[in-house]
């Protein structure tokens, strides 16, 4: 299995030793660089191409929603998941808009933030299930103000399949077995799915299979 690089972006360097202490105990993860600013995070990725960046929201400079920004621009294959202070209801639709492929609170990072670096590594979607309902809740609220999800009608019946099961953050591999498909023929469907509605990112997905109404209430 191939090892996960990381690069913890945080300004607070108690935190930060705090976190690399967490995961240097922990097999197939290697902490690679620390950055303080976003701006620093950006030029760390360019420099060392990590599979995760843990991110903090406030930091100095460009600040962490911006660097998310810069980062997935660069189009590498390095993941950024958000870890902050700040609650869902504040940050989580700003945080998937800007690319990002998680979402964690420092609150729960003890519990969660190894399993959070592994499937993010993976190339899915964490989020956490209130974050979830959240978003439901938002869509619900709101209507997502776009109307129905038209593209929807372009998805074969075992494609939505697939596509709700990522949104609800299952593996490829928890997907195939659900499916009884093979794990690289559900990263086929993804891909294809991907390429029909015109998205970029797997956060993306998330959001659009919530507004599409695949998605049950957790």
């Amino acid at each position: 299995m191939s090892e996960i690089r990381v690069v913890l972006a945080d300004d607070h360097v108690v935190l930060r030793a705090g976190l690399r202490a967490l995961l240097e105990g922990e097999m197939g993860i290697e902490v690679v660089g620390e950055a303080s600013t976003g701006d620093e995070a950006v030029d760390l990725v360019r420099e060392l191409q990590p599979t995760v960046v843990v991110m903090d929201l406030s930091m100095p400079g460009s600040g962490g929603l911006e660097a998310t920004r810069r980062i997935v621009a660069l189009g590498l294959d390095t993941r950024v998941l958000v870890l902050t202070m700040h609650s869902e209801q504040e940050y989580l639709v700003p945080v998937l808009d800007a690319g990002a492929s998680g979402y964690l609170t420092k609150t729960t990072a003890d519990r969660s933030l190894i399993e959070a670096i592994r499937v993010v590594a993976r190339g899915e979607v964490f989020l956490p299930p209130q974050a979830t309902k959240l978003l439901l809740r938002e869509y619900r609220a709101t209507g997502s103000g776009e109307g129905p999800a038209d593209p929807l009608h372009q998805l074969s019946a075992r494609e939505q399949e697939v596509l709700a099961l990522t949104a609800e953050g299952y593996s490829s591999k928890e997907i195939g077995e659900k499916l009884f498909i093979s794990p690289k023929t559900v990263d086929t469907y993804r891909s294809r799915i991907m390429e029909k509605l015109g998205l970029n990112h797997r956060a993306q997905l998330v959001r659009f299979a919530l507004r599409a109404g695949l998605l049950k209430e957790l």
